[in-house]
């Protein structure tokens, strides 16, 4: 069965952000739709959907390398800061988004937490291979190569 390391990621998080979208308890904020994602960003996020791809990368990183804390999201979603003629430096992102999303998929029953960090449950493992699976589908049709490496 192919799973997240499988196929290409931002296909991966496009097909995710849709389902999260039809989740009930992931829903952005109010001040998600004119809040910066970091003190690097100098502007909102040009994509209204913005919170959904970022639950479905969060989901994605936790698959890939669980247990994750906030301060570990808060770097991998970081940027380059570049503060007038200073040296450009490395800016965190918002841990308030982080925080708010993760407690969402918390609530949804995707995410947990452990002592080392939040982690994906089993349903939230389950949902990234079944997304990951019908991904792969997709692809083995249009390349027929791909069904005689992974079968």
């Amino acid at each position: 069965m192919p799973t997240v390391y499988d196929v290409p990621p931002d296909r991966l998080i496009d097909q995710l952000a849709n389902r999260m979208k039809r989740t009930p308890q992931v829903q952005p904020p109010e001040w998600s739709f004119y809040a910066k994602t970091g003190s690097h960003a100098s502007r909102p996020p040009a994509n209204k959907d913005w919170w959904y791809a970022r639950a479905a990368s969060i989901l994605r990183k936790l698959y890939l390398h669980a247990p994750l804390g906030v301060g570990d999201l808060e770097t991998e979603y970081g940027g380059r800061k570049r503060p007038g003629y200073s040296a450009a430096y490395h800016g965190s992102a918002g841990s308030s988004s982080i925080r708010k999303c993760l407690a969402q998929l918390q609530a949804a029953g995707y995410v947990q937490k452990t002592p080392k960090g939040r982690a994906l449950t089993p349903e939230g493992r389950s949902l990234c291979d079944k997304v990951s699976t019908e991904i792969f589908e997709e692809l083995k049709k249009s390349d027929q190569t791909l069904g005689k490496i992974v079968s």
